[in-house]
């Protein structure tokens, strides 16, 4: 199941730097001109949960293995991108394979590294990017609704049932808004449509703060304008220094954790960028334990027993039978699977029950 989040934004505010510590390799080059990442660099890492060592630990697991999320690094952005400026065509092909975005702001002040636009104002940057995108939308959409239309007025069922949510889509564009506005509360139908029409500003986004050294800790009026922005999308933002989380990622955990003092900071910001992707893409982990391995699995919210049984192998899922279930906090609480039992804690659910994030499961099937 391979999830992606797009890191995007104008040239220069740290894009590539943020994605080669991310993946702890030198895939991406960072280099100081625009366009320095022509092709996008993919990057498998993986999601930091301390849930895993402690089920492991109880467990008494050999391996270990995490859930992982994909990160995408993608060219930069220039204004008239929708026009095909620069590498915009490109560009916007490459952000229609994601399902996330993280939009890298700059938020920091340096002479050495210059600015496309020659200033530093991380709001007005963030509107460039999202113009061009409902730029593009809008005129694909217009484009496409002209021949739904006219099949909708011949009474074509496909045509009728799509139609409603391109019309709303498209007036919120032609309202200088985001489709992704629709995804507050909408029906399953509705989103599965939204998701079919495979529109730019319908992915969701989350705003990453590239701040100074000095500000990784604090933020600065950069980032606060840049949180407000947010909050007034209700849009979710990181403050992370990406020089910092450079240096970290050439360091081994103990001289990692020196660092992290010395600047203030409880943990990597990459940290937290990992686990708000993983939430922006509304998914959930749930876990397996056993003497061989303990493992995280990755379904989206809502995922019901079987969907999850079939993440680990397709048989599973239509084999399925019944999942034993123990929640996070009782299997450690209790100290594993057999005390679970002996409480009365591990539940057999059948193919209606809604996975929970962290619940430990065994799946009952036959193929």
């Amino acid at each position: 199941m391979g999830f992606k989040c797009g890191i995007v934004g104008l040239p220069n505010v740290g894009k590539s730097t943020l994605f080669n510590a991310l993946t702890k390799t030198a895939a991406a080059q960072a280099a100081n001109y625009p366009f320095c990442t022509i092709e996008p660099n993919t990057g498998e890492v993986a999601v930091p949960d301390e849930r895993i060592s402690r089920i492991a630990a109880i467990a008494k697991s050999k391996e270990v293995i995490p859930t992982r999320i994909n990160f995408v690094d993608i060219a930069g952005l220039v204004r008239g991108a929708s026009k095909g400026e620069g590498l915009g065509n490109q560009f916007l092909a490459n952000i229609r394979e994601v399902d996330a975005i993280v939009h890298v702001l700059r938020c920091f002040e340096d002479d050495d590294v210059t600015h496309v636009e020659g200033r530093i104002d991380p709001v007005s940057d963030a509107d460039t990017v999202e113009t061009e995108l409902m730029l593009a939308d809008l005129e694909s959409l217009e484009r496409r609704i002209v021949q739904i239309r006219k099949r909708a007025t011949g009474k074509d069922k496909e045509a009728l049932t799509i139609l409603p949510m391109m019309e709303q889509a498209l007036a919120l564009l032609q309202d200088s808004k985001p489709v992704r506005l629709l995804l507050d509360g909408i029906a399953a139908e509705d989103l599965a449509i939204l998701k079919g029409l495979n529109l730019l500003t319908s992915k969701p986004v989350l705003y990453v703060c590239n701040v100074s050294e000095d500000d990784a800790a604090t933020g600065n009026a950069h980032s606060e304008a840049v949180e407000k922005m947010a909050a007034q999308q209700g849009a979710r933002t990181v403050v992370i220094s990406a020089a910092i989380e450079s240096e970290i990622a050439q360091l081994d955990d103990v001289e990692a954790k020196d660092y992290l003092d010395a600047m203030g900071l409880e943990e990597p910001g990459l940290d937290r960028l990992i686990r708000e992707g993983y939430g922006l893409l509304n998914l959930i982990t749930f876990f397996t334990a056993g003497p061989k391995e303990s493992r995280a699995w990755t379904v989206r919210r809502g995922s019901k027993a079987p969907q999850a049984a079939g993440v680990i192998h397709t048989d599973f899922e239509k084999g399925f039978i019944r999942a034993q279930t123990i929640a996070y906090g009782d299997y450690v609480s209790l100290g594993g699977e057999t005390a679970a039992k002996e409480a009365g804690k591990a539940r057999d659910e059948g193919k209606e029950y809604v996975v929970q994030d962290g619940d430990v499961m065994l799946f009952k099937f036959n193929v």
